[in-house]
Order: C-alpha cells, then sequence, then structure tokens
C-alpha cells in the first residue's frame, strides 16, 4: 500500500499583511522575442481591469477564450490576442485572475502591464502569484516549490520528479511520517497525562513499535529528498587520491576536453580545477583537487587545505586510487573521509551513509583488472583503465545511480526536493534521537517536547508552520510570471 494522499492545504489569508487583497500583474511568459507572450492578472481587480483593457468586450466569460484588441487610455490598440478569465477560486491563485495572450514582443509586453498598472494593478514580485496559490489553500508549500522546479527542469527525470512533487507525491510522503510522529506523541502524552495508572505506558511495547515506524518512514524520506535535491540541484562531485593518482586524466575523460594538465610530475594540479558536465540532462559539477599528501610547500599545503575544504561540500566522492598499491590507498582516503566526517559535527549514525562514495581504480591495465565493476560493503569499486576509455561508461552509469536517474526500488518514484527540505528533515531526525534516547530513561515529559518540535520541523516543509520570514526567502527565488 502506497503512502496516504497529501491533506488538502487550508487557506491561510491573512498571511504577509493582506498584501494579497491587492491585484497583481507580470508578463508570464520568458524573456526575450516569442510567437505568443502572456501577462497575467490576478486579484479582485483582475477582471475589471481585463474589460477595461480590451475593446469592445463588455463580458468576460468564465475559461473561454475571447478575441479581443488591448488598447491603452487614448484607445490606441497596443496590440491584439486573446483574454482568458479564471473566476476564483477556481484558478491558480484561487483568486479571480485574467490572461492577456498576445504577441510575444518585449515592448508590448512592456506596454500591456504599464497600462494594467495605470488601471489599478501593482507589478507583482516574484514568486507572487504561487505564493497567493499557497496562501489560498491551493497547494502547500512543497509543491508550491515544485512549480518553479517542473519549470528549470533540465532532464526528463527531473521533470518528472517535479511533477510528482507537484502532484502531491513529496507532501503525502511528510504527512505519511507525521501522522506516525502523531500517534507517536499521542502514547508519550498519554504516559505524562496518567502516572497514577499501573501500566507504565512508555515501557509498552506499541510504543516500541511505533517509535520504530517513525524512525524508519524518516529514514527513508531523508534518502528520497537527498536524490530529489540531486535532481534539482545537480551533482557536486569531489575528485579526492594521492599525487599521480589519476584525478586530473579522469576529469579530462568525464568532460571530454583537456582541461586539466596531467604529467607525471606528482603535485602538478595545486588549485581547484572546476568543469561542469551533464549525464542525461543533470549537472554535475566535477572539483579536481590537490593530491593528499604530507608536504613542506606552502602553496600544495595551501591547494590541499582547499581539497579537504571542498571535500565538505561533496555530493559524492570519486575516491581515486593507484591500482598498483590499493590497500595503501583506500586505508588513507577511508582516514580522510572518516576526518572529514567528524569535523561535519554529526552524530556517528547521520554520518554513516552520508554521500555516497565511488571507489575508482585507476591504472587498473597494469593489474589486468580493467572494466571490472563490484560492490563491496564500503561502496561500489570500479577498476578503470582512462586512457582507452575503458570503464569510463560504467562510471557515468554509477553518476546517473546517484543522481536517483536509474537503480534502486524508489527510482520510477523519485519527487523533487530542496536542500531546506533536507535540512528541516535533518532536524526532525535530531530530535527524534533526543526522544529516543529520553524515552530509553523514561523521560516522557522531555521526550515529548523533542518529539513536538520534530512535528514541527516538519511541518516547515508543506507550510503547516510558516513565518513571513521563511516564506519570503522562499518565493523571491522564484520567476516574476509565477
Amino acid at each position: 500500500m502506497g503512502p496516504p494522499a497529501a491533506s488538502p492545504p487550508r487557506r491561510r489569508a491573512g498571511v504577509r499583511g493582506m498584501s494579497a487583497r491587492e491585484t497583481i500583474v507580470a508578463i508570464a511568459t520568458a524573456n526575450g522575442a516569442a510567437g505568443i507572450g502572456v501577462v497575467r492578472l490576478s486579484g479582485p481587480r483582475a477582471i475589471a481591469i481585463g474589460q477595461a483593457l480590451c475593446a469592445g468586450v463588455r463580458d468576460l466569460r468564465a475559461r473561454h477564450a475571447r478575441y479581443a484588441r488591448f488598447v491603452d487610455a487614448d484607445g490606441e490598440v497596443i496590440d491584439d490576442g486573446l483574454v482568458i478569465a479564471f473566476p476564483g477560486p477556481a484558478s491558480f491563485t484561487g483568486e479571480d485572475v485574467v490572461e492577456l495572450q498576445g504577441h510575444g514582443n518585449p515592448r508590448v509586453l512592456a506596454r500591456l502591464v504599464a497600462r494594467c498598472i495605470a488601471l489599478g494593478a501593482r507589478a507583482a514580485r516574484p514568486g507572487e502569484f504561487s505564493e497567493r496559490a499557497f496562501l489560498e489553500g491551493k497547494l502547500d508549500l512543497a509543491q508550491a516549490e515544485a512549480v518553479a522546479d517542473l519549470i528549470a527542469a533540465s532532464s526528463d527525470a527531473a521533470l518528472r520528479a517535479a511533477r510528482r512533487s507537484l502532484d502531491g507525491a513529496f507532501s503525502a510522503r511528510v504527512d505519511e511520517l507525521v501522522e506516525a510522529l502523531t500517534l507517536l506523541r499521542v502514547h508519550v502524552e498519554a504516559a505524562i497525562d496518567f502516572p497514577e495508572e499501573e501500566i507504565d505506558f512508555l515501557a509498552a511495547p506499541e510504543l516500541a513499535a511505533r517509535l520504530a515506524r517513525v524512525e524508519a518512514l524518516h529514514a527513508a524520506l531523508r534518502r528520497d529528498a537527498a536524490r530529489g535535491v540531486r535532481l534539482v540541484d545537480g551533482l557536486h562531485v569531489v575528485l579526492l587520491g594521492a599525487p599521480n593518482a589519476g584525478k586530473s586524466a579522469l576529469l579530462n575523460a568525464l568532460a571530454g576536453a583537456e582541461r586539466a594538465i596531467v604529467t607525471p610530475i606528482a603535485g602538478t594540479t595545486r588549485d581547484l580545477l572546476r568543469e561542469v558536465v551533464r549525464i542525461d540532462g543533470v549537472e554535475l559539477t566535477l572539483v579536481d583537487t590537490a593530491g593528499l599528501r604530507d608536504t613542506g610547500d606552502p602553496v600544495e599545503a595551501e591547494g590541499i587545505r582547499r581539497a579537504r575544504a571542498e571535500l565538505a561540500r561533496a555530493d559524492c566522492v570519486l575516491a581515486v586510487l593507484d591500482d598498483r598499491d590499493p590497500d595503501a590507498a583506500i586505508a588513507r582516503l577511508r582516514a580522510e573521509l572518516d576526518g572529514d566526517e567528524m569535523r561535519s559535527g554529526a552524530a556517528p549514525a547521520a554520518r554513516q551513509g552520508r554521500r555516497p562514495v565511488l571507489w575508482l581504480h585507476t591504472h587498473a591495465d597494469l593489474t589486468g583488472l580493467a572494466g571490472r565493476d563490484a560492490r563491496r560493503d564500503d561502496g561500489r569499486h570500479l577498476w578503470l583503465d582512462t586512457p582507452r576509455s575503458v570503464g569510463i561508461d560504467a562510471l557515468r552509469a554509477a553518476l546517473q545511480e546517484v543522481a536517483g536517474l536509474t537503480g534502486g526500488p524508489t527510482a520510477d518514484g523519485a519527487f523533487s526536493a530542496r536542500a531546506r527540505h533536507v535540512e528541516a528533515i535533518d532536524r526532525a531526525g535530531a530530535h527524534l534521537a533526543a526522544a529516543a534516547a529520553q524515552l530509553r530513561v523514561r523521560q516522557g515529559e522531555l521526550a515529548a517536547e523533542d518529539l513536538r518540535l520534530a512535528q514541527d520541523a516538519l511541518g516547515e516543509i508543506t507550510g503547516r508552520v510558516d513565518s513571513d520570514a521563511l516564506l519570503g526567502r522562499i518565493f523571491s527565488s522564484f520567476c516574476i510570471g509565477k
């Protein structure tokens, strides 16, 4: 059985100072010349402004396209095209909406916007149409953000993921976790409210089962949300290894061009080298780093410091090994990765599996293992002959899998997500861990508070818990016409 349908959003009238009572206008199509351009109005005066702008149109019938001439204050024709009215609440924003569809000349569209402003509208802020849809309860916050993700999707996989989030798949997963968390809170609150009962509610097997279910749902949501972020934002991939392990040659092979200098001299790469590539439309930022070793050269030492700083930002690590001495190389890189995890400040349970690592054995032509592909306890291992491009296709496939394009039981059900969602899920996870620790020592009141904070953190994802500052930060990143 799949997750329950997302809870219908509630109308949030009154949020952000009732500015939603004004009528707003914006160009809804992309910048530049095009065959068709759309100007959108939303608010209580939208239909009246649309009628005043359209010569000879006395009545705008709901959801019917009407041909009209768009005129200025002197009756001069600005443009001609179609006008469509969408009376609220059956519209995208939940308010009265009018769309003017004319020729896509930017000057024409600008004149139409100016005329709408003269008739009583004001210019919309970035994302204000989607914000009003959220405030009017047409979308929850995750769905509203998925509108922007759908517009910006650069691959079929990202497009499908954004569509699923817009349809409520992500919100349904969050609601499923919140529902399980609510049942757990009810159990804990009952133990607090009835301490005189002979039954120890905090020791009941049902409590342990409910806690285990919440933790399992949280872990699955965290994993799939992280995949959703990678589909939206792309992958930040850091190449890590000793000098002369083959990092720069590997970057050139993935980029399909000679971007990095490759020499047999150890320490050739001393600074970060970035290259953006695409795999099936998903953007990967590859970062070549200085080889890790002990050195007295201050310039090389600074390059190594920058490599470690870049590692902290990595979504995926390509651990590049010289296959002529793989055991020593693996031990050194594991120590680097463990050190970075410790510096992240996360708890051990949270650090484990924080990001995928692909172990790449270069110079495999010398060991006779080129082309081999194996999965081990510490991750996936690939053996490469980079000069002959042996194993490069397997590496691209592995990166596709990391990005969520292929593989795994949830690949077809991926949804889009954002970094703020993962951050909220992580905060919820920290409170869940604290609550579990308090329950083990029968501290029901403290556990109840951490469970409440966990639920509040999850509520920030869909907007069940919202604030003006949060909404302003989110919707300001949208384009004007959305």
